[in-house]
């Protein structure tokens, strides 16, 4: 009677179990058995373990993030698993920041103009600007604008002698002004011909 060697291979990923005990290295691996003549039986496993792979990555975005797919609103950590080309695992973890657009209205009354960025504005309106907020992401401001408008009128006025005019007396010929403010909280500008 005669001993007796057998061979087996084996790829699998990141262990492997024979005989109960676990393998998690490449190599070649014997166990010895008795065979039906009562004689050593060796067996060979000749193992190749491939490993999962593990990766992360960090982003950022503004509102909304697209990854594989899926869009993702809101900040967090996210995992999508791979296979490699030896079929094991790759698990790929997303470490994600969103930040967020805002938008905010401005309510304005000026009297004859209003200088925004740079612009004049002389009539009333809702006006539109894009900003970058302190995130990186876009700033909508609309600004609800409403002019007013300052006036001007004029008083002739012939008098004897004096002629008295919002507690001032005048006594002599001339063109005088007044400085009031109208319904509107703008200038009003009286002139008085006397």
């Amino acid at each position: 009677n005669s001993s007796d060697t057998n061979s087996f291979s084996v790829n699998t990923c990141n262990y492997y179990t024979w005989d109960g005990v676990i393998y998690n290295t490449s190599g070649q691996y014997n166990n010895i058995y008795t065979n039906q003549n009562g004689c050593d039986s060796i067996v060979t496993l000749d193992l190749t373990i491939n490993n999962s792979i593990f990766t992360s990555i960090s982003d950022t975005a503004c509102d909304n993030y697209t990854w594989d797919g899926v869009v993702y609103t809101n900040s967090g950590q996210y995992t999508n698993i791979y296979t490699t080309q030896q079929a094991c695992d790759s698990t790929v973890t997303l470490d994600l920041i969103i930040n967020y657009s805002d938008t905010t209205v401005t309510t304005v009354s000026s009297c004859d103009l209003y200088i925004w960025n740079g612009i004049s504005y002389f009539v009333s309106g809702v006006y539109d600007s894009l900003f970058t907020n302190a995130n990186g992401c876009d700033s909508s401001v609309t600004l609800d604008l409403t002019i007013n408008i300052s006036d001007s009128s004029s008083l002739s006025v012939t008098s004897c002698d004096t002629y008295d005019w919002d507690g001032t007396t005048y006594d002599s010929t001339g063109i005088y002004n007044h400085l009031y403010t109208n319904i509107n909280g703008c200038d009003s500008l009286l002139i008085l011909n006397l």
